[in-house]
């Protein structure tokens, strides 16, 4: 059976879930196929094992591909399996949870088994934006498969033994595994945008446990998912000195300094994941210059501009939030786009879909600039402009168009240096001055660092009952 002990499947799910929570469900179910064979073959579960559980008292809705079991493959039983478990997860609106250890497609039903493959992409699209879906890869993952976290809205993969791929890194033309294998962990969560973390199998676990703990079980969930114990005006000290580094300002600004971030490992110039403020879940999309390790030393350095991957990171996450009514707060610190061919080809389409994301959300929209900020670049980034609600600044940076000694030598061209210097001191304080944006209503409040967290706590307690109504469509089109 199944529920047997030394089930590697089983044992990922008895590990993630609160002790003696799990309820299988379907495991007498075994391949209905009898091509090559098959029916002499013993199909415990069809190789997946499906049911429920709790997560700190939190209702989810699992899947466990079993490798032992015809390698994990998918055939049409083990597909049907885990559509049931996604209907079963709308019905309760509580989060679905994959493991996925698979060798791909069952050959022996070749048809039926490409017809589960689609069954399960149907019911992860329409799950999509109705319930949280997670996943993480502890074996293989390739071809169509990879389509299943592709389409989760957090996905995770084992560091040593999870393999991901759509082609195998010996089937890429001029690309050989020694040579860079593109179905690793590092790869895969450095440079496509799906892996959210990587680590252990155990690490993975605490990682969604801590997920679950965090988000609304569906979109019409709360967000207040715990009691806050930490003082709502606690100062920030530290806040200034530590500007650069978006991933430090979250945690401090956050409930017992917890934060929850998404794909660590890409795009790192734009920093996205969750926070708790009066233990409300907050969706967090930050500007990132600088990264310093725990003794105080930096590690990484970026410019402070836009880039396509970073666009994209951020769309993805802002959509997320706005789909399950968790609040959006953006942290600003930009002064223009990447500049470089690679950019080129894809930056204006990535730029269009940030800019979508945020203007077109609902849900309660704060902005904080924290550093400098010029151009269409910082329009994009929350603006007042966009539909943000609230925006905040810190009373050192420079709000404007650009730079002001650019911007004098552009009007000023040709020009005496001393002419240029002077009308530069002009265009900051008439024009990149942060009080100047504020005289006219583009910055609300203008704050000391160290008072953050006690006026963001406030401005979303404030905005908890916001409600909007656009006009009629179907869907936007970015």
């Amino acid at each position: 059976m199944s529920n047997r002990k030394d089930c590697l499947a089983a044992q990922r799910i008895a590990r993630l879930l609160d002790e003696n929570s799990f309820m299988e469900l379907g495991s007498l179910v075994t391949a209905r196929s009898t091509d090559f064979n098959l029916s002499q073959t013993q199909t415990p579960s069809d190789g997946v094992i499906t049911g429920h559980g709790l997560i700190d008292g939190n209702l989810v809705f699992v899947y466990s591909q079993d490798a032992s079991v015809l390698n994990g493959t998918i055939g049409e039983m083990h597909a049907k399996k885990i559509a049931s478990v996604y209907d079963m997860a709308m019905k309760m609106g509580a989060p679905v949870i994959g493991f996925i250890d698979c060798a791909g497609i069952r050959l022996q039903e070749s048809v039926d088994a490409l017809d589960g493959f689609g069954q399960i992409y149907a019911k992860q699209a329409q799950a999509s934006g109705v319930i949280p879906q997670i996943c993480a890869v502890f074996g293989t993952c390739g071809g169509g498969l990879s389509v299943v976290p592709a389409l989760c809205d957090f996905a995770f993969l084992e560091k040593e033994k999870g393999k991901m791929f759509v082609n195998s890194p010996n089937a890429i033309e001029g690309n050989r595994i020694d040579k860079c294998d593109t179905s690793a962990a590092d790869f895969q969560s450095e440079e496509t945008g799906v892996i959210d973390g990587v680590g252990t199998e155990d690490e993975i676990f605490a990682k969604i446990r801590s997920l679950v703990c965090m988000l609304p079980g569906n979109n019409q969930g709360d967000v207040y998912t715990e009691e806050c114990t930490d003082d709502l005006n606690r100062a920030c000290e530290s806040m200034e000195g530590m500007r650069g580094d978006a991933r430090y300002l979250l945690s401090e600004i956050s409930d017992g300094h917890a934060f929850f971030e998404t794909k660590e490992d890409f795009a790192k110039n734009m920093v996205t994941g969750f926070i708790k403020l009066n233990g409300m879940t907050v969706g967090a999309v930050a500007n990132c210059t600088e990264i310093y390790d725990e003794e105080g030393n930096k590690k990484e350095e970026f410019e402070a501009s836009l880039t396509a991957k970073g666009c994209n990171k951020a769309a993805e996450f802002v959509a997320f939030c706005d789909a399950f009514e968790i609040p959006v707060l953006s942290l600003t610190s930009v002064t223009g786009f990447k500049a470089c061919k690679c950019s080129e080809k894809r930056l204006a389409k990535a730029m269009s879909k940030l800019t979508y994301a945020f203007a077109s959300a609902t849900v309660p929209k704060v902005n904080l600039v924290v550093g400098d900020a010029f151009g269409s670049a910082s329009v994009i980034m929350n603006s007042k402009s966009i539909g943000a609600d609230l925006v905040y600044a810190w009373p050192d940076v420079k709000v404007g168009m650009m730079d002001a000694k650019l911007a004098a030598g552009i009007m000023y061209e040709g020009e005496a240096a001393s002419v240029i210097e002077q009308k530069a001191k002009e265009y900051d304080e008439l024009q990149s001055n942060v009080l100047s944006a504020a005289g006219r209503g583009y910055i609300d409040l203008v704050l000391e660092p160290k008072d953050t967290r006690k006026y963001v706590v406030a401005a979303f307690e404030m905005l908890y009952t916001k409600r909007m109504d656009g006009p009629f469509k179907k869907h936007g089109t970015k």
